[in-house]
């Protein structure tokens, strides 16, 4: 019983005769997509079937013959008994295109006509048995059926007829025909379990994608062990079904014209523009200048609304490829696997992979005018060549979707600000520079004359010094340690306020032209494994109820009595056809999750501060044995050499545990078994987040607020491991190594993670993937037809989501923003790299990964709340960093408290205590010393001197500079927070351009719909008023039959007239025009064909 269909008649047309046909064939669309019910279940109910292939005039309605459909099936039936499996069922395939140009360059079905939406891959380890008539003798276990929307075209078409003539009929009919194997390949090997179970389960799948209208395309050719692609085309009617459900924006024919400024902003924003023209990339611009066209979500009622000149790219590909998937992940498989949506399957192993095609090839080989939008983004974004043009936003929105068009968004406008904020940190720095001669404190510390000897760096071995040996430090250390870095400490916080506010305008600006503004989000379901427990989780509790309920109550001497055991089927036969309850996992079965996420994470922090320690150490045990080398050019680069290494070594640490990190964070992640793909994204960005910011930051925090606080004072210092002092501050401070391992941790995160990691990495693994497949030999090499788009796409790099671009530029944003007091240069260093960092991505997007699913999003998510916290937090480590790791308080305090100038001459020597030599514990002191007989050395703190009755006790001087520090912090907090109120007050969230561009849509649109309700209503008034005439003409009403004309506001229904017998009373009532809807779709249209009306 092959089902054929003539090549003569259209795919969409019904059949006019055949009682079985027209009960069997259902039209799941109005495109070309015939699909037989019973066709369906024969290949997923029955096996085993011996069919023979029969020619298409079999299901020419001229060549039917009148057959009872009972008698038909039970001959079937009588030839089938012996059932098997239903997965030795093969799903219908069409043959591949042999050249790229007879698809569109692998970018159409094998007709040429319609457009590849979606590819999924999978592996087959054997060779398919699928054959055509023209290959001899087929099988008797074959059935021969036509695939869902790949009729052969008429007679004479183009299309048939291809470059090279027109097609006969029997190879019109071959190219349509296909074959589905029953049973184990002739010649070949068996499938093996898990290969039987993954063909079963996309047997299903595939068929229910036919069911679901979609279009589907598989090679007849398979390799042994290559890929096998089934390419998947949305035909119209589902587009516009989906785009319904979806409710997707699109333009309606109704535009406005842009209200424009005047006067002097309208001359200044005519200037901008042609100041940025020559930074403009060559995009063609959809939009047309001053004129925007309304949007609505799109609705098949309203199809006279939107301005559709071709049904074919009426929808872009990235639109359709999207809603290709939102029916890939909601198909089910009920019969093979209780399991919903594509990922599923992914996860299972069924498909190795799904995406939507790119646009052809990136490269530009014909005129400039052809170029695709992949060939656009790559000219004009892709290339380091245009690192100085802005980003073409709304291309990259429409080829990759609202989501990675925000992120590239965020990005540029981040990259943008970075601008004012590099040369103010310029010019902090010049300032540094200009008066670096010019500082007393630097001046008195390099001036031999005053001879400050200092207590000696470690015990026993190290002798005095010096403090003018130390002037390279101090002198370094004004650089970024003076007057105005307090200024651009408080500069930086207000500009990370202003950086938030710019990109919320920003981002509603982008809502507002993308169509976003009031959209719904989309319901999502569940996660494969998610699904996996919850199934396991719903089969222990069947298990359970299945025991109880085959135990039937008995009684007291154990008998079951009758009428029990009946009430006992009874309720079993009413439980079976109640639905179940809805279950969901509740906290108790992701309470061992919990537990070993909160322990996990413990545990990675204390694998963080052991790095940190452990660097600690290093430093302090290589400071010891240099400070007892006999060299003296070792002696005097002590401190260089150990602070340089040690932050390397922190360097490679970062590194490491970064890439430990993702991988853990995403391991709990999956231990929480968060519901749906959102929720486990946000919660994977929280704890990747929380551990890669305490293993970047933790050395920087030790250096700022804890290096030399705990180290104590000579005579009375702390030791590790009782034999090792903690380390100091250097002479000039701790803010001159702050700075050096913020730079060096900065600079190597993103030379060696962001760029060197993102280039290397995905060459490396592509190498990889290129050994795995093995050489074909020279006949293959032949044979082989030029590589499609499928292929070329599915040897690219699969997208894995956003996440660890924004984790690198937020991780650089906490560099920018948390420690810029001590390393004023941070910003340019971050524009340099994010310059090329934008292209990076860019060209890696366009051309080394697979082209990602449109995905729709309003904003960036918790990455802004992420921002804004760090904004804040930016905000007290800067208070704390100016007032406890600089000298900038203490210097204030001498200045105008103990200053007997009002100068700073004399705040070296007013900083250092002194302590007698002879108070050394024995052994720590120095044996012999080069600089003579020394009684008393210089330490720096705020101590009282040995000869004062409390020696060594902290003094005055102590608490007053830790008060006036407690008290900068406070002050500088609260102005900094009120200063960034004030400027988030100021600039409002929504522009107002915007707003008024949104109430006159607003308005507009209720007026197109008023306009067309009123058309409808003017079209049911002339129906009547017409039916009225038409009764008033053909006879005249008897007694008591009246037939008014119903005017605009009568409320009469159509009959006898009430009162006037014939009846009872008819009560009145309102019209509606649900009333009139079966007489409007009845009456001919054929009056005017060009106007169309929606039937309410």
């Amino acid at each position: 019983m092959a089902l054929n269909r003539s090549p003569l008649s259209a795919c969409a047309e019904p059949w006019s005769n055949g009682a079985w046909f027209s009960q069997v064939s259902t039209a799941l669309s109005e495109s070309s997509s015939i699909h037989s019910d019973a066709l369906c279940h024969l290949t997923r109910d029955f096996s085993a079937i011996s069919l023979k292939p029969m020619p298409y005039s079999a299901l020419d309605p001229g060549g039917y013959k009148e057959e009872s459909w009972a008698e038909e099936s039970q001959s079937f039936l009588q030839r089938n008994s012996m059932q098997v499996s239903p997965s030795e069922d093969k799903i219908p395939v069409v043959g591949a295109p042999s050249s790229p140009e007879a698809s569109g360059d692998g970018l159409y079905f094998c007709d040429g006509q319609r457009k590849v939406d979606y590819v999924l891959v999978f592996h087959q380890r054997r060779h398919g048995s699928l054959r055509s008539p023209a290959m001899g003798s087929v099988a008797q276990d074959q059935l021969s059926i036509v695939s869902n929307g790949n009729f052969p075209p008429p007679a004479g078409s183009d299309a048939a007829a291809g470059p090279g003539g027109s097609l006969r009929r029997e190879e019109a009919a071959s190219a349509g025909e296909v074959f589905m194997e029953l049973g184990i390949a002739r010649g070949g090997e068996p499938l093996e379990a898990a290969d039987h179970e993954m063909h079963l389960i996309r047997q299903e799948f595939e068929a229910n994608l036919l069911e679901a209208g979609l279009e589907v395309e598989r090679d007849s050719e398979t390799k042994p062990h290559g890929p096998s692609f089934t390419r998947i085309h949305a035909p119209w009617p589902v587009l516009c079904r989906e785009a319904e459900f979806l409710k997707i924006k699109v333009p309606t024919k109704q535009s406005y014209e842009l209200k424009e400024e005047s006067g002097f902003g309208s001359r200044m924003s005519t200037m901008w523009r042609k100041l940025k023209h020559p930074f403009q990339p060559n995009v063609s611009h959809p939009d047309h200048g001053s004129t925007k066209f309304l949007s609505h979500c799109f609705s098949r009622d309203k199809l006279h609304m939107y301005n559709i000149t071709s049904k074919d790219t009426f929808f872009d590909n990235a639109t359709r490829g999207r809603i290709v998937y939102e029916i890939l992940r909601r198909t089910v498989c009920v019969r093979t696997c209780q399991t919903i949506g594509i990922s599923t399957l992914i996860a299972k192993g069924a498909y190795d992979s799904a995406f939507p095609l790119h646009d052809g090839d990136f490269k530009v080989t014909g005129h400039l005018e052809e170029r695709n939008d992949r060939q656009v983004l790559f000219e004009e974004w892709a290339r380091y060549s245009a690192f100085y043009k802005y980003q073409p936003i709304d291309l990259v929105r429409k080829y990759f979707g609202e989501k990675i068009g925000l992120y590239f968004a965020w990005l540029g406008v981040y990259t943008q600000l970075l601008i004012p904020a590099s040369i103010v940190g310029i010019i902090v720095f010049g300032y540094g520079v200009a008066t670096v001669d010019t500082n007393i404190p630097s001046l008195e510390m390099c001036d031999e004359r005053l001879n400050f000897t200092m207590c000696p760096l470690c015990d026993g071995a190290c002798d005095y010094w010096h403090l003018s040996t130390a002037c390279g430090t101090a002198r370094a250390s004004h650089l970024f340690d003076n007057p105005a870095t307090v200024f651009f400490a408080i500069f930086m916080s207000l500009w990370a306020v202003l950086f938030l506010e710019h990109w919320k305008r920003r981002q509603i600006s982008l809502s507002f032209s993308w169509d976003l503004t009031g959209i719904e989000e989309d319901e999502e379901h569940p996660r494969p494994k998610y699904e996996t427990i919850l199934l396991q989780k719903r089969q222990r509790k069947q298990k359970k109820k299945k025991k109880k309920k085959n135990e039937p109550e008995k009684q007291k001497d154990g008998t079951v009595t009758g009428k029990d055991r009946w009430r006992q089927k009874l309720l079993s036969a009413m439980s079976a056809g109640v639905p179940t309850v809805i279950e969901k996992l509740t906290w108790k079965d992701r309470l061992p999750g919990y537990f070993m996420n909160i322990s996990s994470i413990l545990f990675m922090f204390g694998l963080t501060f052991s790095a940190v320690f452990g660097v600690i150490i290093y430093r302090i045990t290589v400071s010891a044995l240099m400070a007892m080398s006999p060299d003296p050019e070792t002696k005097s680069n002590v401190r260089v050499t150990v602070t340089a290494t040690a932050v390397i070594i922190n360097l490679v640490v970062i590194l490491i545990l970064d890439e430990i990190y993702g991988a853990v964070a995403l391991w709990l992640t999956e231990l929480e078994i968060p519901k749906t793909e959102t929720n486990f994204e946000e919660r994977l960005i929280l704890k990747a987040f929380l551990l890669k910011f305490m293993n970047a930051y933790a050395p920087i925090f030790y250096v700022a607020f804890f290096k030399g606080r705990f180290a104590g004072r000579p005579g009375s210092y702390v030791y590790v491991f009782n034999n090792y002092r903690m380390e100091e501050c250097a002479p000039g401070g701790c803010l001159i190594e702050l700075c050096i391992q913020l730079s060096i941790i900065m600079l190597g995160k993103q030379l060696i993670q962001n760029n060197i990691f993102e280039i290397g990495i995905p060459k490396l693994k592509k190498l990889i993937r290129a050994l795995k497949e093995k050489e074909p030999t020279q006949k293959q090499k032949d044979e082989e037809r030029p590589p499609q788009q499928w292929n070329l796409d599915y040897a690219l790099a699969p997208f894995e989501g956003l996440t660890p671009e924004y984790m690198e530029m937020i991780i650089q944003f906490g560099f920018v923003s948390l420690f810029v007091a001590s390393f004023p240069l941070a910003p340019l260093f971050a524009l340099l790299n994010n310059v090329i960092e934008i292209r990076l991505d860019a060209k890696k997007f366009v051309t080394e990964l697979r082209r990602p699913v449109a995905a729709r999003a309003k904003d960036i998510g918790i990455w802004y709340n992420i921002l804004s916290g760090m904004g804040k937090l930016s905000v007290i480590i800067n208070a704390f960093v100016i007032s406890f790791t600089s000298d900038f308080i203490p210097r204030l305090v001498y200045q105008y408290m103990y200053s007997q100038t009002g100068t700073m001459h004399g705040f070296i020597d007013h900083t250092l205590s002194f302590f007698n030599v002879s108070n050394f514990k024995p052994g720590t002191a120095p044996p012999y010393s080069d600089h003579g007989d020394i009684t008393v050395c210089r330490y720096k703190d705020y101590r009282e001197p040995p000869w004062s009755p409390d020696a060594y006790q902290l003094s005055k001087q102590y608490w007053c500079v830790l008060s006036a520090r407690l008290a900068f912090v406070i002050l500088f907090q609260n102005l900094v927070m009120f200063l960034s109120l004030i400027v988030a007050w100021v600039i409002p969230d929504v522009p107002k351009t915007i707003v008024e561009q949104l109430k006159r849509e607003k308005k507009l649109l209720v007026n197109l719909f008023l306009q067309e309700e009123k058309e409808k209503f003017q079209l049911i008034q002339s129906l009547f008023v017409k039916d009225a005439t038409l009764h008033s003409k053909g006879q005249s009403p008897s007694t008591g039959q009246a037939f008014p004309i119903l005017g605009r506001y009568s409320t009469l229904p159509s009959g006898p007239m009430a009162g006037e017998g014939g009846g009872p009373r008819v009560r009145c009532r309102a019209a509606s025009f649900s009333q009139f809807s079966e007489k409007i779709s009845s009456s001919p249209r054929k009056e005017n064909t060009n106007s169309k009306h929606t039937a309410v």
